[in-house]
């Protein structure tokens, strides 16, 4: 009832690990898709190895948790292994790769054997990649289309919320040739020790995640399933079914879970259970919710 095809790729369900999360090592991501998500996607990985920004590099706050590691990796020359581990699992693995321009996208792309490739142009917090780029609409539609000319499998682009209106880089990306969008990456924020009043992260601002964004990145895919003749992947304060099913029902066609899985490492098997239960008890199938909201 959960399967589906995405960009090609099949897939036992709609829910993905979010890049950044558990997706360091080729056992961890194994470890992921053993416990019930239908594809994973890996850390965020350059051209060189990167050690990220100095500690406190990630906070819990009221409302979610506040980030900013600066993209740690250890390089795409050392990081073919892990994926080879990771596809043992027997379902997609999509690998996370950043760059500071078109040349270096696509030297990676290139070289990586993997499912599918997730452009991070959204990461709120490292200088010189990420939202620095992702911001720009024409250098956003070069970077995929090198990519694209690098790699023959799908390129998914994921967009930062941190824009006056997505649907331009949405369309940017798309008009590059993109086979999908992924929308959101976290939402730029920063937290304050009073007792000191210094910046509790060491980067001073960083990213928000967790289940204060989940309205952001519902109107965000709201308004690019509108906008895009390819599908949107909805990814942003999701930890539960009902999270997911409203994802769908603004337009993603799948989903990607990151923070949640902190709390709950079988929080695939556990939403894929209740949402079977769900669109069983309603009479409704994955295609019948697909962007629902806009039909009413």
């Amino acid at each position: 009832m959960l399967s589906l095809t995405l960009t090609g790729l099949k897939l036992k369900n709609p829910l993905m690990l979010a890049a950044g999360i558990m997706g360091t090592t080729g056992g961890s991501l194994k470890r992921i898709a053993e416990n019930g998500a239908g594809a994973v996607v890996t850390k965020s990985i350059g051209l060189e190895p990167k050690g990220g920004h100095s500690n406190p590099s990630m906070v819990e706050v009221d409302c979610g948790y506040l980030n900013a590691m600066g993209l740690p990796n250890p390089s795409y020359k050392n990081f073919q292994g892990e994926i080879d581990l990771a596809k043992e699992a027997g379902i997609p693995v999509i690998a996370s790769i950043f760059g500071g321009c078109s040349l270096d996208f696509s030297e990676i792309a290139g070289a990586l054997r993997a499912d599918a490739f997730e452009l991070n142009v959204s990461c709120p917090h490292a200088h010189g990649f990420g939202a620095e780029i992702g911001t720009d609409p024409e250098l956003v539609e070069d970077i995929t289309r090198s990519v694209k000319k690098a790699t023959q499998v799908p390129v998914w682009v994921k967009l930062t919320p941190n824009v006056t209106n997505i649907k331009d880089i949405g369309l940017a990306a798309q008009r590059g040739g993109a086979d999908a969008v992924v929308a959101i990456n976290t939402v730029r924020g920063m937290a304050i020790d009073v007792e000191s009043g210094y910046p509790i992260l060491g980067n001073k601002f960083g990213g928000l995640s967790g289940r204060a964004i989940k309205p952001v990145a519902i109107k965000c895919v709201y308004d690019l399933y509108e906008a895009l003749d390819i599908p949107v992947i909805g990814v942003g304060g999701i930890s539960d079914y009902r999270d997911v099913i409203e994802f769908m029902m603004a337009g993603a066609q799948a989903v990607e879970i990151g923070s949640a899985v902190g709390n709950n490492i079988n929080i695939f098997n556990d939403i894929s259970s209740c949402m079977e239960s769900f669109l069983e008890e309603k009479e409704w199938t994955l295609e019948d919710i697909h962007g629902m909201v806009h039909r009413v």
